[in-house]
């Protein structure tokens, strides 16, 4: 082991500009709030990007000794990616639609072909020609209208997750001239082949604010609105139901929803509500042949399946057909024509149950101790086999498709890993660590066989824990790079995330945040007690909100890490959601709290990370952010790490990377990406000596 010398290099200093914030009776002064000049467009601007690229600059100094290695992991982690590549088809009225890559691209090709796979292939969007002169390129939400004539998609090449929705003729291959602005990236056709809905976006919060309604050929700012949601706190959007009978509005909160809708094929007609959205009650809906089906919250924490009648679907006529359990959580319905799919969890484990038309049913069987199981792309409303996706910390991810009525699985495709594979080479375990309150809160492990459990082996641990997003056991190719020199790789299923249901969620937010912090130490320090590693060797990463859970646990205890990385990280609670200005805030009120409230407000700032920084000793830190990110946006990082510079006591490295192209999800190239990870992994390697 050959340890690493971090190059003496003076770290850039912050300057000082003191703003004070007075609420509830408390009294607080921040030197950095400048900072958030070049979002607001303020007088220092110019001084903050000097700043993030001084912090670019010194980074590039302290890691120069790792430049070799960066570089051997980059081609080691793309040598592992199969270029040349085709998706698995899927059939939607009448074409096989697939995408595919070729050697070398970054990005792919969007393809179908008529009637069968031996058709002759129409390229229907080449990704890669598209975006040859941009450095960020994302196109989503495509949408073939029901003549199969016509493309609908969006476009961003800014990395802020604003869309300009396009269109093309599949038979001239000709661009219309129809392009709308500002948008979710989600359009929806009716019937009639000629009028999209889509979400439109508010221009400096981009909140989902509005759907409106585009009839092609016309001045798409003149569309009109046919739904604004008033209420902020609420995300709204358009779908259309597989059957494509339906086109639905959502309107949703963390604790409250409601739907809306017309019939396909009749585009101009007004949107009626399905059932009014009441306070606590969360609504979903699916529409059969000759009914729908309700999944919800309605007295039922961990949500019941229920259904009413085409003609009557306010909550009086709902019938039960699913029955709440404590145990198992219901998470979604797909509907197929003889065929629904429940989508459930229980004990922290996916579970698929399919159903026919005659209420018989059964589940499909998965044998590994943990994984990831879940239903994949089903456009096709009249099909028996439903395409599923399962993976785990050993096995790549797996496409299957599943005759609903035989049970036979056929494995349709499994991620390759160039070079070479073999799962019995690592080891997948279920652990759990007991909280502070007595919870057992679940751990998947991996690791290569051959580990000593001595204390000495490096260990990463990664959660997220909020919004009741849970984070489930899966094949990373690119963490063989982390198992194969030696390292243990851990996911903490915290409170805060959904895995063992909604309770878990609910135990994880507003008043209860303090349990995803304190559980994802408890698991640490579990897996320091069972020998897997110890604090020198103990490191953590998390992203967005994730990155919140870093900065907490750097505050609360400091010593059991010796590395963390957080990724674009959610660090300035207080203030953000104090500005409503900001992208996502008061779609957040109800989980984080809203601050203009006392209580919200002293139990959000007594975990702030920005808040609670103080004068003492913090692990070694790698922290990344994106000067374009639009959900957590660059000041936050950038303010921390100042902070943390001007009052930690230690000499351990803190490191801040902006990329000042990208947004929250970083590069859109396939290949780019991997840059971002070999300078984390080459971070992780220089404080545990490892040089190639």
């Amino acid at each position: 082991m050959e340890i690493y010398k971090w190059p003496d290099v003076k770290a850039p200093v912050a300057e000082i500009k003191p703003t004070t914030r007075i609420l509830h009776g408390d009294t607080v002064t921040d030197n950095y709030y400048w900072m958030i000049d070049y979002f607001k467009k303020g007088p220092d601007s110019t001084k903050v990007v000097d700043y993030l690229k001084a912090e670019n600059t010194y980074l590039d100094q302290i890691m120069k000794g790792t430049d070799a290695l960066q570089s051997d992991l980059f081609k080691e982690m793309k040598g592992r990616i199969k270029e040349k590549d085709e998706s698995v088809p899927v059939f939607k009225n009448g074409y096989y639609y697939y995408s595919k890559t070729e050697e070398g691209k970054q990005y792919f090709k969007y393809c179908r072909k008529k009637g069968s796979l031996t058709a002759t292939e129409e390229v229907l969007l080449d990704i890669d020609d598209l975006a040859k002169d941009h450095s960020y390129y994302s196109a989503t939400g495509f949408s073939i209208s029901p003549d199969n004539k016509l493309l609908a998609y969006g476009v961003d090449n800014v990395s802020r997750r604003q869309y300009t929705i396009q269109v093309k003729n599949l038979e001239t291959g000709a661009m219309l001239a129809d392009h709308i602005q500002n948008t979710e990236g989600d359009p929806v056709w009716a019937a009639d082949n000629k009028t999209l809905f889509y979400t439109a976006k508010h221009p400096v919060t981009l909140l989902s604010e509005k759907i409106q309604k585009h009839r092609l050929g016309t001045d798409a700012t003149k569309d009109p609105v046919v739904y604004e949601e008033k209420d902020k706190s609420n995300y709204i959007g358009v779908d259309k139901s597989k059957s494509g009978k339906y086109i639905f509005i959502y309107s949703s909160a963390t604790l409250s929803s409601e739907a809306r809708m017309i019939p396909a094929d009749q585009p101009d007609a007004a949107f009626t509500v399905f059932t009014p959205r009441t306070k606590d009650v969360l609504y979903s809906v699916t529409p059969l042949a000759d009914k729908f089906l309700i999944l919800t919250n309605w007295n039922a924490k961990n949500f019941r399946l229920m259904e009413c009648p085409l003609d009557q679907t306010g909550k009086a006529h709902w019938k039960e057909v699913i029955a709440h359990r404590k145990d198992v959580l219901v998470e979604g319905v797909d509907e197929f024509k003889d065929f629904i799919v429940i989508s459930e969890r229980k004990n922290g484990l996916a579970q698929l149950r399919i159903r026919n038309v005659n209420g018989n049913e059964h589940y499909i069987e998965f044998e590994e101790p943990a994984y990831t199981a879940a239903v994949g792309n089903n456009p096709e409303y009249n099909s028996k086999t439903l395409r599923y996706i399962y993976t785990s910390m050993t096995t790549p991810v797996s496409t299957f498709d599943y005759d609903m009525e035989t049970k036979a699985k056929k494995l349709m495709k499994q991620q390759v890993v160039v070079g070479g594979y073999n799962a019995e080479d690592y080891t997948t375990e279920r652990l759990y660590a007991t909280a502070k309150d007595g919870t057992k809160v679940p751990i998947s492990i991996v690791y290569k066989k051959g580990l000593v459990k001595d204390g000495n082996a490096p260990l990463l641990l990664y959660a997220y824990g909020s919004y009741g997003h849970s984070i489930d056991a899966a094949f990373s190719i690119n963490n063989l790079s982390l198992l194969n020199r030696g390292f243990v790789y851990a996911i903490a299923h915290i409170r805060g995330g959904q895995e063992m249901g909604r309770a878990w969620y609910e135990e994880g937010k507003l008043m209860k945040k303090m349990n995803t912090f304190t559980d994802f130490i408890d698991c640490g320090k579990y897996l320091v007690a069972e020998k897997f590693t110890s604090p020198a060797h103990l490191y953590a990463q998390g992203g967005s909100a994730g990155g919140l859970l870093m900065g907490a646990i750097i505050n609360l205890e400091p010593e059991l890490w010796n590395g963390i990385i957080a990724q674009v990280p959610f660090v300035d609670v207080v203030n953000t959601m104090l500005d409503e200005s900001i992208p996502l805030t008061t779609n957040e009120f109800d989980e984080w709290g809203n601050p203009k409230k006392a209580d919200a407000y002293h139990y959000m700032k007594s975990y702030s990370p920005y808040e609670n920084i103080q004068k003492k000793a913090y692990p070694n830190m790698l922290v990344t952010t994106g000067l374009h990110d639009s959900q957590v946006q660059y000041f936050e990082p950038a303010k921390w790490v100042a902070k943390l510079r001007a009052e930690k006591t230690d000499k351990n490295i803190l490191l801040l990377k902006t990329n000042m192209e990208f947004g929250h999800g970083g590069a859109s190239g396939r290949f780019d990406y991997l840059k971002d990870i070999a300078l984390n992994y080459a971070f992780l390697f220089a404080l545990e000596g490892i040089s190639k």
